[in-house]
């Protein structure tokens, strides 16, 4: 199905959809272990490294990845079984707590996975289940894990945003969304803004305001969607994170000051320009028009 078809048009893609939405479901689960873990193996690999160069013992010997080891309870170690381990419906069977030592479970992870289905059924249902359709999800589930991690430890890691990145390219070496000119440009020109931006920035305040891991996410993004999206998702993701930055300071959660990661604001302008960037761009031109 071409990107630009309506949502919700085929009514014969339902089939797909909720097979699509049942993987997303199971594909969430995962993507928990990915936002957890992540930053974990980076620190540990520099950590080694390090120690390595030093001629010392490595700190972390053992093996820690995506895979191993089994996933366990953080307060008891207890391993989580096959069982307790289905997506959202393990959750509500053990009511939110550890089935050993009944320490709370965070409801982040059955939302993961809600969120991760739900959006694998609209994706599938919007853009079929050829080429296009699975590489939005794959699309969708970097964007997941970056948003999450970014909010727990404010990067973005390269393991995830250069997959986008490069998947942007392939995705639109037939111009899927856009013609592979306007992608390549796209590209460019999403990590030089950001970085001008950032170097703008850092000259008159004195201090760095954004990581490059944000330059990476938005070229990234100029890579599915072209050079032409670049201003509509830096315009939609200023104004999310700006009100809710002013939002959580309000009400308490955040101080004035306080650096706000700007990855998942990014990531959600992202998001909207999957299903919308043609609608977007043509209401961007009418408003440029006098």
């Amino acid at each position: 199905m071409h990107p630009d078809t309506l949502l919700f048009a085929l009514p014969g893609s339902l089939i797909p959809a909720i097979v699509a939405a049942i993987f997303g479901l199971l594909i969430g689960s995962f993507l928990n272990v990915v936002v957890h873990r992540l930053p974990i193996m980076r620190q540990r690999e520099i950590d080694n490294y390090i120690a390595d160069k030093e001629g010392k013992p490595l700190p972390f010997p053992e093996r820690y990845n995506l895979m191993v080891p089994r996933s366990a309870c953080p307060h008891c170690g207890h391993q989580i079984t096959a069982l307790e381990n289905i997506p959202i419906v393990s959750w509500l069977a053990l009511r939110g707590k550890c089935s050993k030592c009944k320490a709370p479970i965070s409801a982040r992870y059955p939302i993961v996975e809600a969120v991760s289905g739900i959006l694998s059924g609209l994706l599938v249902w919007h853009f079929g289940s050829g080429w296009t359709g699975l590489a939005t999800l794959a699309f969708t589930y970097l964007l997941i894990s970056m948003t999450l991690i970014d909010v727990d430890h404010k990067e973005l890691p390269d393991d995830l945003t250069y997959p986008l990145l490069w998947l942007g390219l392939l995705i639109n070496l037939n111009g899927n969304f856009v013609p592979l000119r306007e992608a390549v440009i796209g590209a460019v020109a999403g990590y030089m803004f950001l970085w001008i931006v950032a170097r703008a920035y850092e000259a008159i305040r004195g201090h760095i305001g954004m990581g490059e891991g944000d330059f990476k996410l938005l070229a990234a993004l100029g890579a599915w969607f072209g050079w032409k999206m670049l201003p509509t998702i830096i315009v939609l993701s200023s104004f999310v994170g700006a009100a809710i930055g002013i939002a959580m300071i309000l009400i308490g959660r955040r101080k004035k000051g306080e650096h706000i990661p700007f990855g998942p604001y990014l990531a959600g302008a992202g998001m909207i320009a999957l299903f919308y960037a043609p609608e977007l761009t043509r209401l961007a031109i009418g408003l440029a028009q006098p």
